[in-house]
């Protein structure tokens, strides 16, 4: 390589907008010099992330995947998306794209990837027969089934040709989208490259269990068509007909390597561009890197060889000596609802390798470990159902395992616990290629002191998120050698705070407190860590509050949907939305008030209470109130209590925006969202301030422009203003904010922490979390995003579900042998016309109604 070129590479084209692509800008703009970059994509989009493409069944939409967009903020790059490149002329060194754009260069990045391959049979350009890779594939695919279901009025039947990893993808998006997906697969097993024979039927089962159905040993011999025209079935080679409205094939990848070989460079046997391990083509100028790349005969179907690849594609145009060289793979099953996931050898082919497995058919797990003939280094695992071991163990791949082997399988209680005391060079984060060092080196060396931090600061766990748990692990364990404290324990049962189980939780996909006290505590909860657990259910969205794994773990006032008085009674709070009410159902509430002989009052968050009902009394009350088209308020429970609000620009005419619809919108956005804390929102007209916005976990205020938001304010014994966030947002980027810091608080607040210490606590202050939320610094928007937009695509009214579920409502029976009888030892005492408690030195009435009953006037 010339000093000239590494001093500076000049023109430099990427053809493809990848996430490898998007590498590859990213590490570039880090680099100084007179250069210039051009990356050309044919899809509309910008670099997105294709490894949580499914998610976009749960809410994600194209801009939230959208990878970091300030890369291309640098004035040295540009961006050209929605326009295929057609052609390579490498004697002139210029590019042409199909609109005619001519883009001459000195260095030619392919970065073109893969394309779905679908094997040539019988009625595969059929209407109906779709793919699933790229974002357009999963709007086809929505568009599809919408259609097919409006116009035959039943629900459809689905057939995904392939069992690997998309395919089996692409099933759940089938069942999420009402379709019954069968799965036909060549191969004896499910995930046939990644999982071994005991893998595979254990994956089966689980997956069965979600509703697929599975044929493995036979393959799609062709589609049949209907009397439309469009598919109706498909042929099995066995002979098997099935019923079929849509089918999606999902049977592997082939390189996008036209370009390169039209240009005359090498393709592979098996096609690729042939690169070496600097990842240069024949020619000097060129270079491939991602699917595109065909090194040793092999082209890589990850994301994370691809990211390597840039990188040293981008040492080298600098005048570095970084070369590729193939890592062991990994895989993991996402977006599907089973845990699975496979490194190394996993099917043991290593000469003299040992295979130690431990499978649990009760519990559905299935965990393999294979290892040199000595059972100390590690080849590699396979685990399903059970997938913890996975991001502790991949790291240690080639590695003596310190341990025995059967020692880590061991049923929960008795597993080895694996060292943090790595070392440096093992790779920690396989998708941004960062080492243990690396991330040693940001606590030490750069003074991050915290996961977030190191996030930010290293990339690690920014991509998949498989290697969050074994990161944390490393960044604390640097911490306390550091001489920082590391506070861990929630209580006795869990050593670690709610943060972290919060997050092990959520990447893991556990579902019951038995999983979880399980895989990361020890006995059977307390009423510190209980509480703290179905919190965390209940923010990832894991069923009704009531339902039976999850009932015992809640406090008294969340097991009955209502919050407790002194006396024993409770109170009955709907949601009103901005403090409105319509006549009738303010007619309805007073006419169910008066019935029971509640007490009532409007309360301080703008809405109006019932007080007195007695728990047996509770579901009668709340199904008036769900007719009257009522729901429930949340005033019992660690969730968004109300959205307080003045009239705002309708009415008031200082008002400068609307801020009673902000307030609507923003309370049924958030409505019934669990955190560590309860929390408020307050929504001003204008800087007057009317309904105290800057004293709300979140407040908004109006100006001119648009709307100011704050966080971490309260009231309560310790008093504190909130900080500002952002200024003058439009509606959409004001709920794309408060999305993320909402979001945010949900997954790292301490148990019971309200927004005011937790923003005050905040590693860097308010800056560092602007940074974060606004700024989207670490690249974590879409994903927080994503968590707001399944609640609110999942959201049920707790009451109105819990009066559709007699089990449910047989809790509300105060005493299991007389289900008739009611507590005989209330006792109130008329006031102001109403009634309220009786004191101890009161002799009162022995119900509300009486109480009532018995005078208009204040007696005491």
């Amino acid at each position: 390589m010339t000093a000239d070129l590494a001093a500076a590479p000049g023109r430099v084209v990427v053809v493809g907008a990848g996430m490898v692509a998007h590498r590859f800008a990213e590490q570039l703009c880090r680099r100084d010099g007179d250069w210039t970059l051009t990356v050309i994509g044919d899809e509309p989009h910008a670099p997105y992330d294709r490894v949580h493409l499914s998610e976009v069944f749960a809410g994600r939409t194209a801009e939230d995947l959208v990878l970091d967009a300030s890369v291309w903020d640098d004035p040295r790059t540009t961006l050209v998306t929605g326009d295929r490149v057609v052609s390579l002329d490498r004697a002139a060194q210029t590019v042409t794209t199909a609109s005619g754009r001519v883009e001459p260069y000195d260095q030619l990045v392919l970065a073109t990837g893969s394309w779905a391959w679908v094997p040539r049979a019988e009625g595969t350009d059929l209407p109906g027969v779709l793919r699933y890779r790229t974002l357009a594939d999963l709007v086809d695919l929505r568009t599809w089934v919408e259609g097919r279901a409006a116009a035959l009025g039943r629900p459809l039947r689905g057939v995904v040709v392939g069992g690997g990893v998309l395919g089996l993808e692409a099933a759940a998006a089938l069942g999420t989208l009402g379709v019954a997906p069968t799965v036909v697969e060549f191969a004896d097993r499910l995930m046939a490259v990644q999982l071994d024979a005991g893998g595979g039927e254990a994956l089966r089962v689980l997956v069965t269990e979600l509703g697929m159905e599975i044929r493995t040993s036979t393959a799609a011999s062709r589609v049949l068509a209907g009397a439309e025209g469009t598919v109706a079935g498909l042929e099995l080679s066995d002979g098997e007909v099935l019923p079929a409205d849509v089918v999606v094939y999902s049977t592997g990848i082939r390189p996008r390597d036209r370009l390169a070989r039209e240009g005359g460079l090498p393709v592979a046997e098996r096609g690729g561009v042939v690169v070496g391990p600097t990842c240069r083509t024949e020619d000097p100028a060129v270079w491939a890197i991602g699917e595109v790349a065909s090194h040793d005969g092999e082209c890589a179907g990850l994301v994370a060889p691809g990211n390597a690849m840039a990188d040293v594609v981008v040492d080298r145009l600098f005048g570095g000596d970084k070369v590729y060289s193939k890592a062991a793979d990994g895989t993991k099953l996402k977006g599907v609802g089973v845990d699975a996931a496979a490194f190394g050898d996993v099917l043991g082919l290593t000469p003299g390798a040992l295979e130690v497995t431990f499978a649990d058919p009760v519990a559905r797990t299935y965990r393999k470990l294979v290892v040199s003939d000595d059972a100390r280094v590690l080849l590699g695992g396979v685990f399903v159902g059970d997938i913890e071991l996975y991001s502790q163990l991949r790291p240690l791949l080639g590695r003596p395992l310190g341990a025995d082997p059967s020692a880590f399988l061991a049923p929960a209680g008795g597993a080895a616990p694996v060292q943090t005391d790595l070392p440096d060079d093992v790779v920690l984060c396989s998708c941004s290629n960062v080492s243990v060092g690396t991330v040693r080196a940001a606590v030490t060396e750069h003074g991050c002191r915290s996961v977030g931090e190191v996030k930010t600061c290293t990339r690690a766990g920014t991509v998949c998120g498989s290697c969050v748990p074994l990161l944390t692990k490393v960044v604390n364990g640097t911490l306390e050698k550091a001489g920082f404290t590391v506070s861990n324990a929630m209580c006795e049962h869990f050593g670690m705070p709610r943060a972290e189980l919060y997050a092990l939780v959520r990447t893991e996909g556990l579902r019951t407190f038995s999983e979880i006290v399980a895989r990361h505590g020890q006995g059977r909860g307390c009423a510190v860590c209980k509480p703290v657990v179905a919190s965390i259910l209940s923010s990832l969205g894991i069923g009704h509050v009531l339902q039976p794994d999850q009932v015992t773990l809640q406090d008294t006032n969340d097991r009955l949907l209502g919050n407790m008085q002194k006396d024993g009674t409770y109170s009955v709070v709907p949601r009103m939305p901005g403090g409105e009410i319509t006549p009738d159902k303010l007619l309805a509430f007073a006419q169910i008030a008066d019935d029971f002989g509640l007490f009532t009052r409007v309360t301080g968050a703008q809405r109006i209470g019932m007080f007195g009902a007695r728990q047996d009394q509770l579901p009668e009350i709340w199904r008036r109130l769900v007719d009257a088209g009522f729901e429930s308020g949340q005033a019992y429970g660690k969730s968004l209590r109300a959205v307080k609000t003045c009239i705002g620009s309708t009415w008031c005419r200082f008002g400068v925006q609307d801020s009673s619809t902000m307030a609507v919108r923003l309370e049924l956005r958030y409505r019934g969202l669990r955190a560590p804390h309860k929390f408020k929102v307050g929504v001003s007209g204008c800087a007057r301030e009317c309904a105290e916005a800057r004293g709300k976990d979140v407040g908004v205020i109006a100006t001119e422009k648009g709307w100011n938001v704050y966080v971490g304010g309260n009231g309560g014994f310790t008093p504190r203003h909130a900080d500002l966030l952002a200024e003058d947002l439009d509606d959409d980027r004001l709920i794309q904010v408060i999305d993320r810091f909402l979001a945010l608080y949900v997954r790292s607040a301490d148990r019971l922490q309200r927004t005011a210490p937790w923003v005050a606590s905040y590693p860097g202050g308010i800056d560092a979390l602007r940074r974060v939320l606004v700024d989207d610094a670490d690249g974590i928007g879409a994903e927080l995003e994503a968590e707001v937009a399944r609640h609110v695509g999942a959201y049920v009214d707790e009451w109105r579900a819990t009066l559709e579920d007699p089990e449910m409502l047989r809790r509300f029976t105060p005493y299991v042998n007389a289900p008739d009888a009611t507590d005989t030892d209330l006792s109130y005492v008329p006031v102001r016309g109403q009634a309220r408690p009786a004191r101890p030195d009161e002799q009162g009435y022995p119900d509300l109604l009486s109480a009532r009953a018995a005078g208009t006037e204040e007696e005491r």
